[in-house]
């Protein structure tokens, strides 16, 4: 038995959780997520716990088995309190700054600025020109959207200039040797 995929998943009050055959929808404060159930999967709701089943020991229904636990959990985790990453810009001039909520302005070294829209259910929150918290309902888009403005200059090893995960460790390299 999976270890995570074994584990009951508690449902707040203010989250409503429907199974409908193969499709599993969580309703809470910050929205609606659906996913689809992987073939053999099944979810049973008993109350203000939800369980998730597999239908053998095969090695593709024990993979799925915790999955599926851990993606579930998340959305109920998402609509309800929300999933946030933040991230860290260090250089000389480099800073975001926020246009409204669905989009960032930053200046990562380039002959010009770049702009950073945001998909839907995700904001973005400034409160210092060197940091970037995204929030969202969806932990997938959050990470994803977190991973693409890392993207636009990650962290370069011999003076640590670049976007970063906050509380991310850089190892930095010795530059040239002089004679």
């Amino acid at each position: 038995m999976s270890r995570i995929g074994r584990n009951p998943i508690t449902v707040p009050a203010t989250v409503t959780v429907s199974v409908d055959n193969a499709t599993v929808t969580v309703k809470g404060p910050n929205g609606t997520m659906e996913r689809t159930l992987p073939a053999g999967i099944t979810v049973k709701q008993d109350g203000d716990t939800l369980t998730v089943e597999r239908p053998d020991d095969e090695r593709e229904s024990r993979s799925l088995h915790g999955l599926t636990r851990t993606l579930i959990s998340n959305m109920v985790v998402g609509v309800t309190d929300g999933w946030s990453k933040e991230l860290e810009i260090i250089g000389v001039g480099y800073r975001a700054a926020a246009k409204g909520s669905e989009a960032l302005e930053l200046a990562l070294g380039f002959s010009h600025p770049v702009n950073f829209s945001a998909p839907k259910g995700i904001t973005f929150e400034v409160p210092a020109p060197t940091r970037v918290i995204i929030k969202g309902a969806d932990k997938e888009v959050v990470g994803q959207v977190a991973a693409s403005i890392r993207k636009l200059r990650k962290p370069e090893p011999y003076k640590g200039k670049g976007v970063r995960y906050l509380g991310e460790k850089v190892v930095r390299k010795a530059g040239k040797a002089a004679k």
